[in-house]
């Protein structure tokens, strides 16, 4: 670790170096003429009529070529082209059955890769993983890790993927390679009774993936042009169950919208649409357990300051009470939350973001009071982190962001993304930052 004395307390960079890797790479659905340029008419009738029209040894030299240029890249290949041919030939009326290469050429032609990480990889957030004994959790031994992270690929399309990795009593770092074959599934049990937005269900196989190799991808018209800025939290109730609870923002090219994810093996999903004056905006970011026998989130609704706001179902959020405002020259053009709040000894300590000139993000922090958040009773006048001006230029220059933290034993664990061009791993002692708060 490479640590540095800041405001009397000590942040410590944990070595980890995240990148984009734009090999890593999943296969879509592709429809000839429905992309996102021209008329928009698709073209499948016809290109389905080609491949028809094919010779036998043609079509048996094009997906033996296909298979050689592919099939290390992606796992179980000709079964992902044997779904996406039955899904484009579920409404035609073939003359006769077709060969086996002939079905599986037409459901390659009608399949794509996306690089999931092309442009840019950042914003992770951080939790316990499933499983973790409270032994690990309050720091008396190693504690097992899920990171999630915003990929962000052609189109600048937003997807939201994760690592595994693990914290040591020593407070070192270690965060997972992925594993090899990156997955989508498509959605299910999709529901637009609910009057403000669809709910849907993702369910990933867990004995034919592991969790760094899942990627939610978008399915809904409000986030098809991404789903940004995961913020989970590892929510316990009042019976002591945990689920994993994740807000994001859901992007459709003109208009974000907050949606909430729920999962507890992070193997199904399940999303919801959030509304209410709380959750104007962006960065909901909800608190691990009920305060008062209600749900409580962060949230920046009027896009420049904190506040918090109260619920009782999850996903209709009151009008917020603002916590804090800028008022110092690095938060000086808006304030927002770096993820949910941790629960300390002293109340509940709050990862903040400004931004000040040149748009230059930094983090902070905030302590508010145990039985009632909407009270601050510590915050830092200076930054704990912010942009490293010896190595500029990025995916967005100047930002330093972070969607979530988590506290192991007296260790504070932060990833953080730098220029969403990195991600990495900063650790300090709870208890010399509460000193300078």
């Amino acid at each position: 670790m490479i640590c540095d004395s800041h405001e009397g307390s000590l942040v410590c960079r944990a070595g980890v170096n995240l990148l984009p890797d734009p090999t890593r790479l999943v296969t879509r659905p592709f429809q000839p003429g429905a992309e996102n340029v021209g008329p928009g008419l698709s073209r499948a009738t016809p290109v389905i009529d080609r491949i028809l029209g094919l010779p036998e040894d043609e079509v048996v030299a094009a997906l033996d070529d296909v298979e050689r240029r592919f099939g290390e890249r992606h796992r179980a290949m000709r079964k992902t082209f044997r779904n996406a041919a039955a899904r484009v030939l579920s409404t035609i009326t073939l003359e006769e059955p077709l060969s086996t290469a002939r079905l599986v050429l037409i459901g390659a032609v009608f399949t794509q890769e996306c690089a999931i990480e092309a442009a840019a990889l950042c914003n992770p957030s951080v939790v316990f993983a499933p499983g973790s004994t409270q032994a690990a959790i309050s720091g008396e031994q190693d504690a097992e890790l899920v990171l999630s992270v915003r990929g962000i690929g052609e189109g600048h399309r937003s997807t939201i993927g994760f690592r595994t990795g693990r914290v040591r009593v020593n407070r070192s770092i270690e965060i997972d390679a992925p594993d090899s074959f990156p997955i989508t599934v498509d959605a299910t049990d999709i529901d637009s009774s609910d009057g403000v937005g669809a709910s849907y269900r993702a369910v990933f196989g867990s004995g034919s993936s592991t969790v760094s190799e899942r990627v939610l991808w978008p399915h809904l018209g409000e986030e098809s042009s991404g789903m940004e800025d995961a913020r989970f939290v590892r929510f316990v109730d009042e019976k002591g169950r945990v689920t994993y609870l994740g807000t994001y923002t859901a992007f459709d090219g003109s208009t974000v919208r907050q949606r909430l994810l729920e999962t507890v093996d992070f193997v199904s999903f399940t999303s919801r649409s959030i509304a209410g004056a709380g959750a104007n905006g962006k960065g909901l970011a909800i608190f691990p357990r009920k305060i008062n026998g209600r749900y409580a989130a962060l949230t920046r609704s009027d896009r420049e300051s904190n506040g918090v706001a109260f619920s009782d179902t999850l996903v209709h959020w009151a009008e917020p009470f603002v916590i804090q405002s800028p008022s110092h020259a690095w938060e000086i053009v808006q304030l927002g939350n770096c993820g949910s709040p941790v629960e300390v000894d002293a109340g509940w300590l709050v990862l903040t973001h400004g931004v000040g000139a040149l748009r230059t993000y930094s983090i902070g922090a905030l302590l508010l009071d145990r039985d009632d958040p909407t009270k601050v009773i510590g915050r830092t006048s200076t930054p704990l982190i912010t942009s490293d001006i010896a190595n500029p230029g990025g995916y967005v220059p100047n930002a330093i962001y972070t969607c979530g933290a988590l506290v192991h034993g007296d260790n504070f664990v932060i990833p953080y993304a730098i220029a969403d061009r990195s991600i990495t791993v900063s650790t300090l002692s709870v208890s010399a930052l509460l000193a300078t708060m």
